[in-house]
């Protein structure tokens, strides 16, 4: 199965003297995306296509060299180099090629935002464009299912969540075994590397708290309490794992902060699948008892998704008052206020007074397993 991607001509981002970055958690797709591009493009331009595993680009990008680095691209019109943030001082190497090479072309991708990021964002302050490749989208999946389709494979993308590979397994068995790989090889890598933590134990556990409290108001006394760290390692780790694609931060939103939450945050994995491999629960949602915790981590995730493949401006928020009345998701959007409720079973339901009362202006709107594709797709 050939999925489609929502970013599928790289040609409509690439500028000269301009590095387009692709981020994203790993085994999204960005190599593939990459090499489907400059082969569909084969003949239309010279490239060179390298690694940022491979020792000899290391050497040369991280030099900071400028004829080093210029003799590397000489005579190309477009460098790709895949898994950029393995090379040090990648920025600075970026930087010295779209400023000394006319009309040079340059796609960087790297699974680790919180390394490339650091490394290129003063560097190419004004040079370059940057991508966020997610797991499947339902706006990519609509490309290949109706939404009659797209309804009847629900559970599947609640349960196993939407990683390519995972898409593209026959059964169960085989999701389930795609998913336990990319926990057991994958989710942690980049932060065992590159921040040189050593417990790999203690995130796992850290993360698995977090499993089971999607949906919650977060308490980071509380974690540190139950793992046995103090408050900052708790939101140190919690910041890795938001840099390197795992988890997403929610805040509280607030106008009156006398009667309503603002200093604990919400955190939702970015894929349901990754959410359920963390806690190894694969069952079927007859048999399961968070449901609830499944259908607004996949709504979150996937508006989050929609946002940034149709360029929507918004400051997302949840909200809550003291005495519990809360609206689960706000959008702050062109000076408006967009209130959703998120219900797995349609039902009657009714804006929280407190809601109506503060923000008369608002919208509020609930999603649930009937109308929940507009909301995502």
């Amino acid at each position: 199965m050939i999925l489609p991607r929502i970013y599928n001509d790289l040609n409509l981002f690439l500028k000269p003297n301009k590095v387009l970055v692709m981020y994203g958690s790993r085994q999204t797709g960005k190599t593939t995306l990459l090499k489907k591009f400059l082969s569909d493009n084969e003949g239309n331009f010279k490239y060179k296509l390298d690694s940022g595993d491979d020792v000899k680009t290391q050497i040369v990008l991280g030099s900071s060299d400028f004829k080093k680095i210029i003799d590397y691209a000489e005579g190309y019109d477009l460098i790709a180099i895949d898994e950029a943030q393995r090379i040090k001082n990648i920025g600075m190497g970026l930087k010295i090629l779209v400023d000394q090479l006319p009309n040079i072309k340059i796609i960087a991708t790297g699974s680790s935002s919180f390394t490339l990021a650091g490394q290129i964002g003063e560097p190419l302050t004004g040079r370059k464009t940057t991508l966020t490749l997610f797991p499947l989208s339902q706006i990519e999946m609509g490309k290949l299912y109706n939404d009659y389709d797209l309804r009847s494979r629900l559970e599947e993308y609640l349960i196993f969540g939407s990683y390519p590979e995972t898409l593209t397994s026959e059964t169960s068995h085989d999701k389930k075994k795609v998913l336990e790989e990319l926990v057991g090889s994958y989710l942690l890598k980049d932060i065992l590397e590159l921040e040189k933590v050593k417990s790999s134990k203690l995130l796992l556990d850290l993360l698995r708290l977090l499993a089971f409290q999607v949906g919650s108001e977060v308490s980071l006394s509380e974690l540190g309490k139950q793992l046995g760290i103090d408050n900052k390692t708790v939101a140190r780790y919690l910041d890795l794992f938001e840099k390197s694609f795992v988890i997403f931060n929610l805040r509280g939103f607030s106008r009156n902060r006398r009667k309503e939450i603002t200093s604990k945050s919400k955190y939702y994995f970015l894929d349901n699948g990754m959410r359920n491999a963390v806690i190894a629960n694969f069952n079927p949602l007859e048999l399961r008892d968070d449901i609830g915790k499944l259908w607004e981590n996949f709504l979150v995730v996937e508006r989050l998704k929609k946002q940034s493949y149709r360029q929507i401006s918004s400051n997302n928020y949840f909200w809550r008052t003291w005495d519990q009345k809360e609206v689960d998701w706000v959008e702050e959007r062109d000076g408006r206020l967009f209130g959703y409720e998120f219900k797995w079973k349609s039902k009657s339901h009714k804006a929280p007074s407190a809601w109506t009362d503060h923000y008369p202006d608002a919208a509020l709107a609930m999603i649930d397993n009937e109308n929940y594709l507009e909301f995502v797709k």
